[in-house]
């Protein structure tokens, strides 16, 4: 299959919502998560070309473009013939709106592993403080358990949740893995990752720590 895929000239690699969700559930270090932390990295800056694939995937450009087919059955990526504009302003000022536009009440915050939050949307500065030392708990918590929740329950996600009676998130902890750093994603009310605002969110992050 390798000898007969070809790119398309002149197309910048774009991550769909749920490609950018894959590429950083999980710390795995495969080579489609590493393409695809390139493409979250630098795909909006440059038209994709078989060399800078190659560039991208430690010079196995077979190896690169198998991946690359893959993702985008799995509709991963997908190209566009123009390049998306970056936002403007530095990271501090760009996330809270992107974190309001993640829930559909407009309450989202990103802590790190350590319960140390970066920004948040809709929390008040206190509560914003408690419910990350709350994310970094059940970091903790997850990575204790690795062994029961993903091999013996064969559970593929590693996000948490706070429900309500009929099973509805009320409020939800999805860890992102960004380069060699982890964060907690936490939304409260119903989450809106499908989204092209969470694509955005794990741009921004892979830009400064991948």
């Amino acid at each position: 299959m390798d000898g007969v895929l070809k790119l398309k000239d002149q197309l910048y690699p774009m991550a769909t919502p749920a490609g950018a969700y894959f590429a950083v559930a999980s710390q795995e270090a495969t080579l489609p998560r590493r393409l695809l932390s390139q493409i979250l990295r630098l795909g909006h800056t440059v038209p994709l070309t078989r060399e800078l694939l190659a560039e991208w995937c430690d010079g196995d450009a077979e190896s690169a473009l198998d991946a690359l087919y893959r993702l985008q059955r799995l509709d991963f990526v997908h190209g566009t013939e123009t390049p998306r504009p970056p936002l403007g302003g530095n990271l501090e000022s760009q996330l809270p709106p992107v974190l309001a536009a993640l829930s559909d009440c407009g309450k989202a915050m990103l802590a790190d592993d350590n319960g140390l939050y970066y920004a948040a949307a809709g929390f008040h500065h206190e509560t914003a403080e408690e419910v990350a030392a709350l994310a970094g708990d059940i970091v903790s918590l997850s990575r204790r358990h690795a062994l029961l929740l993903r091999q013996h329950l064969q559970l593929a996600s590693s996000a948490w949740a706070v429900a309500d009676p009929a099973g509805i998130s009320e409020l939800a902890f999805y860890p992102l893995h960004i380069g060699q750093q982890s964060f907690v994603l936490t939304i409260g009310g119903a989450p809106r990752l499908q989204d092209q605002h969470f694509v955005t969110l794990v741009e921004l992050l892979a830009r400064r720590y991948a």
